[in-house]
């Protein structure tokens, strides 16, 4: 459903003393970038949302999901196995592309610069909401670059974590998607950025893949023919 009408909460700073480093604009874009964010359960909703996107979706995707620091993620592998879209993890110089997904690797924030290109923060660089990585990083120069053409989703997870990123993102003009109460293990990550009141749409977790569908499909390739979602 569209976002409700809510007592909006501007927060001002994701978290005491944390700084986010934002790229220097760049030029327009011809494609969307979708930031997705997610904690506990997150890999049941990243894997129901990008099971439901086909091949040769015109949009590349970032994800950050918080997992342990201390030992390899197998996120990337087990995500690979679960949708038809190209998966990898990011690496700094890695360059988005449509129809890719990189996955921020444990202990490390991801960034995105100027000229597509991603980057990693140093592993000891300050958690943000009790994460490395977290959302906030992300999502603020996803917005920066991308303006317009940026896309936040929010899933289930907890701290809060990306509720100072989504204003960015609404700012520069980009669109914002949480996923509901219901099917979410642990509401607080949706939850706090919903109160921000910058969220556009607050989704059960089978619906987002199909908004998303209609929302990169109707602005950026309506000739394909692509159907197109119904938030009913």
């Amino acid at each position: 459903m569209k976002a409700k009408s809510v007592s909006a909460r501007r927060l001002t700073k994701p978290v005491q003393g944390a700084r986010l480093e934002l790229p220097v604009a760049s030029v327009s874009h011809s494609f969307p970038v979708i930031a997705m964010a997610a904690s506990v359960g997150g890999l049941k909703a990243l894997s129901i949302i990008l099971g439901g996107l086909p091949a040769d979706f015109p949009a590349a995707i970032a994800i950050v999901m918080h997992v342990a620091p201390d030992h390899k993620s197998l996120l990337t592998e087990i995500l690979k196995c679960r949708t038809q879209l190209q998966v990898a993890e990011a690496h700094t110089g890695d360059v988005l592309v449509p129809s890719k997904v990189f996955v921020a690797p444990p202990n490390h924030h991801l960034f995105v610069v100027k000229g597509d290109r991603l980057k990693l923060s140093s592993s000891h660089a300050e958690k943000i909401h009790f994460a490395r990585p977290s959302a906030e990083p992300l999502f603020a120069s996803v917005a920066e670059v991308y303006k317009k053409n940026a896309i936040a989703v929010v899933l289930t997870g907890g701290d809060g974590d990306g509720s100072f990123g989504v204003q960015i993102i609404k700012d520069k003009g980009g669109t914002v998607i949480a996923q509901d109460r219901p099917t979410s293990e642990n509401f607080s990550m949706p939850e706090t950025s919903i109160e921000t009141g910058d969220v556009d749409y607050i989704l059960p977790l089978e619906k987002i893949a199909p908004m998303l569908i209609a929302l990169v499909w109707n602005r950026h390739q309506p000739k394909n023919g692509r159907p197109t979602a119904k938030n009913k």
